[in-house]
């Protein structure tokens, strides 16, 4: 087997915790979005949205500091691809919630279906644990149950956004209301599917390094 040179230098490592962490504060805030009760009146969307637009350009700024390092540096931790695809997927997720914020601002939303709750509480749970895994690409160790109970979380994701696309066609709401709500459930569900990415992309670098 042909040696590996790995750079003592943890500022990658650093940088992918940073935007990990990003996303934690992006998953905060959108919880923050909903109010305190699902359903019955959301917190000012206004003030919201300009949280999440200031926290997705401070993930866009960490994202360019990784490329900007990929760039510059000789001999990277992991395959350079492997690091673009990496920043790219963690910022994909910024992107979904940001965007799903904006939407209920832009469209005036004043209630969201309780159930959009769950989705969120899935996207804190997936952030808090990538955050908490980001530093264990420096060892390359204890890896696989991260992604092993990011895939379990999507499921769930994707069972809440059944249930959710169900209830909104049901013939419950109006047209107009319905075409508003699907499209911030959908991207709610896009952020979730876009950390399964993010996981996907963790796997595929620690059987790469194994």
């Amino acid at each position: 087997m042909p040696l590996r040179l790995r750079p003592n230098d943890p500022t990658f490592y650093d940088l992918f915790t940073e935007s990990a962490n990003h996303l934690v504060d992006g998953s905060r805030i959108l919880a923050e979005l909903l109010g305190s009760t699902a359903g019955t009146g959301l917190a000012s969307s206004h003030q919201i949205a300009a949280q999440m637009k200031d926290a997705e350009h401070a993930a866009d700024e960490t994202t360019h500091s990784i490329i900007r390092r990929v760039n510059s540096t000789f001999v990277t931790p992991f395959d350079r691809e492997d690091i673009y695809r990496l920043a790219s997927d963690l910022d994909d997720v910024m992107d979904f919630m940001e965007e799903a914020v904006d939407t209920v601002h832009l469209f005036n939303l004043d209630w969201l279906p309780e159930e959009i709750a769950e989705q969120i509480e899935v996207l804190q749970r997936m952030a808090q644990l990538t955050a908490e895994t980001m530093p264990r690409l420096r060892t390359m160790k204890d890896l696989a149950e991260y992604w092993i109970e990011i895939n379990r979380l999507e499921n769930t994701g994707d069972a809440v956004h059944r249930r959710l696309i169900a209830k909104l066609f049901s013939g419950e709401y109006d047209a107009l209301t319905v075409m508003k709500l699907k499209t911030v459930v959908d991207l709610l569900e896009a952020a979730i599917d876009a950390f399964e990415h993010v996981a996907n992309t963790v796997e595929q670098i620690a059987v790469k390094e194994s």
